[in-house]
């Protein structure tokens, strides 16, 4: 199958927490004989901040973000293939391509919606009910989402869709495995996140709060924006961590935390990419609690929850380096034996293949 995908960006993962979960997708997608085009505009300095070339298991087309010119050109080569796909959050005309794939439909091609932040979504249509994308999500074949469960689906199928299917996060073999510690992020705790509105206050909760509860040891911060953020003297910011860093930032403290934003928290099911990240690189996992959780990952065997900041400092006070080894390990044969992409892309397959039966029917 040829597909076309427009999303963020798969080749850099600055300001782009969806890059690796594209990256994977796509690579087992090309792995199962599928053709895929990826189109992302030249915005947010993504392309002086690449962290991989182009690949061989995907074409790149970067285009011009400045006028519609370049955008209406991808879209018109788009035309050939045999699903189109316009992702959330491209970061420029995603009004324009909401409505414009659809227009570009020919017999046979599958149309689908990927939505890599369902919730946020959701929240901006169900109280704006004049939102263009609200009338527009009935024509779609296929809405796609990066998780939420029943709780998503069930919105998504109240709004009109004909189908919607979680294609949760995974973790991708190849990228995401043990490697020796690094001294740079060395430390009892370990948060990765880019500073975002929903997320400021949770990270103050479950990372800071647990931080000024424990002095004297070290916690380590990394992500774009919290460079002015009132921090504990132990928490040592790092900064931007290249995906590159990412398996030695899960591998060198003793447990990493991952917080989830407000949004997905509440709606639950919505396990973002840091989780498998972490976990396939055998790192001792500390989440935020939300809904679903045990679906990944089992409670106190292969993952600890924490309800809230004090959980974390009581649950750090008590780890020892050989509990710590024996969670990561334990998640890491979860995560490699049920949620790798290539668990994912099967699944996608069977869907596609449903839908282009129930094409051919029609």
């Amino acid at each position: 199958m040829q597909i076309a995908f427009f999303g963020s960006s798969l080749v850099s993962a600055y300001w782009n927490g969806a890059a690796t979960y594209y990256r994977g997708i796509i690579r087992s997608l090309h792995g199962l004989g599928h053709s895929v085009t990826f189109y992302e505009p030249d915005v947010y300095g993504r392309q002086q901040n690449r962290d991989m070339e182009d690949p061989g298991w995907a074409r790149v087309v970067v285009y011009n973000a400045d006028t519609d010119r370049a955008v209406l050109a991808a879209l018109d080569e788009a035309r050939q293939a045999d699903m189109v796909i316009k992702a959330s959050g491209v970061g420029v005309f995603d009004e324009l391509l909401e409505a414009a794939v659809l227009q570009i439909r020919r017999l046979g091609m599958i149309v689908a919606f990927w939505d890599v932040d369902a919730p946020a979504t959701l929240d901006r249509v169900q109280t704006g009910p004049d939102d263009p994308f609200r009338a527009l999500i009935p024509q779609y074949d296929l809405v796609l989402t990066y998780g939420g469960g029943s709780p998503v689906v069930d919105a998504y199928r109240a709004l009109g869709a004909r189908a919607c299917y979680p294609i949760y996060n995974a973790a991708d073999p190849l990228t995401h495995h043990p490697v020796p510690p690094d001294p740079r992020y060395a430390g009892l705790c370990a948060f990765l996140g880019h500073r975002l509105p929903d997320r400021e206050a949770r990270v103050e909760e479950f990372f800071l709060k647990p931080a000024a509860c424990l002095p004297n040891q070290r916690f380590v911060l990394g992500g774009n924006a919290w460079e002015d953020k009132a921090m504990p003297p132990n928490v040592h910011y790092v900064g931007y961590v290249s995906t590159r860093e990412h398996n030695a930032f899960n591998c060198s403290p003793q447990a990493v935390l991952n917080i989830n934003r407000a949004s997905m928290a509440r709606y639950g099911f919505s396990p973002p990419t840091r989780v498998f990240e972490a976990a396939a690189a055998g790192a001792c996992l500390i989440t935020d609690a939300w809904e679903g959780i045990e679906q990944f990952l089992e409670p106190e065997r292969e993952v600890l929850v924490a309800a809230n900041g004090d959980a974390v400092s009581g649950y750090l006070a008590a780890l020892d380096p050989d509990q710590a080894r024996a969670i990561g390990a334990a998640a890491r044969r979860r995560i490699l034996a049920e949620h790798t992409y290539q668990h994912r892309a099967v699944q996608l397959q069977q869907i596609l293949d449903a839908e282009s039966h129930a094409k051919v029917r029609a």
